[in-house]
């Protein structure tokens, strides 16, 4: 074994010779703080410092978060200001490699000055918000996640879907982007089953390129396992493929591209997939009284950060009255994990990718949700307030220039405020939200 020998260091102090009889380094052992400081005066401290600073790789340019314009713009930002800053942060980096964190250590933001004003956060965040209570969700077309009602023939349960080129808007100020849609809509349609069902989904490509359906989740032939050239052709432009089977495995399941995917899915192609347990007592009204079961798939490439396929404030608020159980169902169709945080009170994890958990099931504020993921949870609406609900990795939820992407909020209403869910910023005041005392328009 080689002997790694310590060098000697030149003009060192004298540190006495004592023997090492305890086995440690016997320059370590002897030295003491007035001899530390004595020799470093405060420079050793500032060495190891520079010595330990990390060495930033340049690489390609990116952007953080991807295709996001609601953090501070780089490009128009003076030297030294708050905004020019945050090209060291977790917005943007003309200079970092894409291995590198986006929560590594930067220098601080300079002071304003005369020539670079600070950016009026308040102001920037407060108009999100009200945009946000101000309904702005509800207000655009094409909703995602809507309940498919199929065809019963022969005893089979037939779901006719076109796959399609969309234009789809993440909020109402944004430009549309190129998406793709199932029947239209990012996410597209909801489809529930029940458990021992015969099930026949034709799928259309009316794209310009090929495609494949996979049934995420289900216990399926073989055959339909929807991956192209492994089981399947591709479906070509124009052509049309059958998926049949029974529907075996309950609980939250998936239905997404897998051809292409990462282009595919992540401009839009999925959609959930649930398959009701065949006891009804196993049901999710009937097992925890749940009065509202809601569908939260997240997705992190083209739009940026999302749920549902908006990104906030265009995201929906959920609504509840005080007492009321509710079901959230993750679904993970992006590219990283997510951990989802609700404020004010817990969510109660029944079940994962589908599977009831059991005396497994266990309690949380904030829940981790890997890509391809399912959770379950149940949601006891106990405490009144309008109550945040986000991705606990902050960079996809808020940044100088308020919150975006990946927020939402639970508003837990008085069960005398109003029987409707759709007023969302009056709901918030009900509940006795005092930050939202000014005038938002109610939802229609």
């Amino acid at each position: 074994m080689d002997t790694l020998i310590r060098p000697t260091a030149p003009e060192s102090p004298s540190l006495g010779d004592t023997p090492d009889v305890t086995g440690h380094d016997p320059i370590a052992a002897s030295i003491s703080r007035r001899a530390l400081l004595r020799v470093a005066g405060g420079g050793l401290v500032a060495a190891g410092v520079a010595a330990c600073a990390p060495v930033v790789a340049k690489g390609p340019t990116w952007t953080y978060p991807p295709g996001s314009t609601s953090g501070p713009e780089l490009s128009s930002a003076p030297s030294g200001s708050p905004a020019a800053s945050a090209a060291a942060s977790p917005s943007a980096s003309a200079a970092a490699s894409p291995a590198e964190s986006p929560a590594m250590s930067h220098e601080p933001s300079a002071a304003p000055s005369a020539s670079a004003p600070a950016m009026d956060h308040d102001a920037n965040a407060l108009a999100v918000v009200e945009r946000f209570l101000g309904g702005e969700g509800a207000s655009m077309d094409n909703p995602g996640n809507v309940p498919l009602e199929p065809k019963v023939v022969d005893g089979v349960k037939v779901f006719d879907m076109t796959i399609e080129e969309i234009q789809h808007q993440i909020d109402a100020k944004k430009d549309p982007i190129a998406g793709l849609g199932f029947n239209g809509t990012w996410p597209g349609p909801r489809l529930t089953v029940v458990e021992g069902d015969r099930v026949r989904a034709i799928f259309k490509n009316n794209m310009h390129e090929s495609t494949g359906v996979h049934f995420h989740g289900q216990r399926i032939p073989n055959n339909m396992d929807g991956v192209p050239h492994i089981t399947q052709d591709p479906i070509e432009p124009g052509d049309s493929f059958t998926y049949e089977f029974t529907a075996k495995t309950t609980g939250s399941h998936m239905y997404h591209s897998h051809h292409n995917a990462t282009d595919q899915v992540g401009r839009g192609l999925l959609g959930a997939f649930i398959v009701e347990p065949k006891d009804p007592a196993q049901r999710y009204d009937k097992l925890y009284g749940a009065t509202q079961d809601i569908i939260w798939i997240s997705n992190d490439a083209l739009g940026g950060f999302t749920i549902n396929g908006r990104g906030f404030p265009a995201t929906s608020p959920i609504v509840a009255t005080l007492g009321e159980t509710i079901v959230i169902r993750f679904m993970n169709e992006g590219n990283m994990m997510h951990p989802w945080h609700l404020h004010g009170m817990p969510m109660h994890v029944v079940a994962r990718d589908g599977y009831a958990l059991g005396s497994a099931a266990f309690t949380c504020d904030t829940l981790g949700v890997n890509p391809g993921e399912r959770w379950d949870v149940v949601i006891r609406c106990e405490e009144p307030g309008a109550w945040a609900f986000h991705c606990h990795i902050l960079q996809h939820a808020e940044g100088q220039d308020g919150m975006f992407g990946m927020v939402t909020a639970l508003v837990v209403q008085e069960a005398t405020a109003g029987s409707s869910r759709a007023p969302v910023a009056a709901a918030a005041r009900a509940a006795g939200s005092t930050a939202f005392a000014c005038t938002i328009p109610r939802l229609t």
